[in-house]
């Protein structure tokens, strides 16, 4: 089936497995189910947000920590651990800055409610619209002056 469009979408994921997911080119979503990763194409592209600097632990850090495209249809699993088998997606990630939300707030289309920001992200997956992908990105993406 043809990619008739490109979509943006966001994921939720603690910052440190952001930048191990960065290191190995590499996709995770909602601890490791296939289900998110099948809704993405080829050509589309990704945001990861950061609520947590490390995951389990209470440092916030309530950033967007990472950009990328889909570089290929492939879902597949690894073996991680003996009782941990994540799907996985091929990611070209972008050279770019982490980024706080907090002064985007209220321009992303996305949340809706802005004094309860946090909400739209407990889903650890989401569709956003191309409005929201190219705020985001223009202050992410590092450019030669």
């Amino acid at each position: 089936m043809k990619n008739e469009a490109v979509k943006y979408w966001i994921i939720v994921a603690s910052k440190d497995h952001v930048k191990n997911g960065i290191a190995q080119g590499i996709a995770q979503s909602c601890h490791g189910k296939a289900s998110p990763l099948k809704r993405m194409h080829k050509g589309d592209f990704i945001i990861y947000y950061s609520g947590k600097q490390v995951m389990g632990q209470p440092q916030t850090c309530q950033e967007f920590t990472a950009i990328g495209r889909v570089v290929d249809e492939l879902i597949y699993e690894v073996q991680v651990s003996e009782d941990f088998c994540p799907s996985r997606r091929n990611i070209e990630f972008l050279p770019s800055k982490d980024i706080s939300i907090l002064p985007l707030i209220a321009e992303l289309n996305f949340i809706q409610h802005k004094k309860s920001w946090g909400y739209p992200f407990r889903f650890g997956f989401f569709e956003i619209k191309r409005h929201d992908f190219e705020l985001i990105s223009s202050r992410m993406l590092k450019r030669d002056a």
